[in-house]
């Protein structure tokens, strides 16, 4: 994969075990992720899965169960979350200090039975991290590693 990817989709929960709304921007806040999310303040303030591992989950899964599913509050594309910790992932304007892997838990098979285990290999959970900037970012940014 290449250094530079996209934002491809925010999702915020307004309510913990309720649906997460699908949004074209959302707001950043270093003092506790993103504005208006049901985890704001959190130790896990920002989440992110990757598209192509989720492209990459067996058909009956991609079939049946939509990314939001996953509960992340980002997708990105173009760009590895595998053994990221530490690293600083720029989306748009604003730094999200990447803290470690987000392991999936067993909400993922009240979605649909074995969606746990599918991403349960390389990251495929995703990654939770800090927020660093205040500011918007919005779908379609570009997502990069800054070194």
């Amino acid at each position: 994969m290449a250094d530079t990817g996209r934002l491809e989709a925010i999702w915020i929960k307004q309510a913990h075990r309720e649906p997460m709304d699908l949004v074209r921007t959302a707001q950043l806040d270093t003092q506790g992720g993103i504005v208006g999310n049901a985890d704001f303040g959190a130790s896990r303030q920002v989440t992110v899965i990757s598209k192509e591992v989720w492209d990459h989950l067996p058909s009956e899964i991609l079939a049946n169960v939509d990314p939001s599913a996953r509960r992340a509050n980002l997708m990105v594309s173009g760009i590895s979350l595998e053994d990221t910790g530490g690293r600083i992932l720029r989306v748009g304007a604003c730094r999200i200090r990447i803290q470690g892997e987000t392991k999936p838990c067993h909400r993922m098979d009240e979605a649909y039975p074995g969606l746990k285990d599918a991403l349960l290999a390389n990251w495929g959970g995703g990654a939770y991290g800090q927020v660093l900037d205040d500011g918007e970012i919005e779908v379609g940014a570009v997502v990069t590693w800054v070194d």
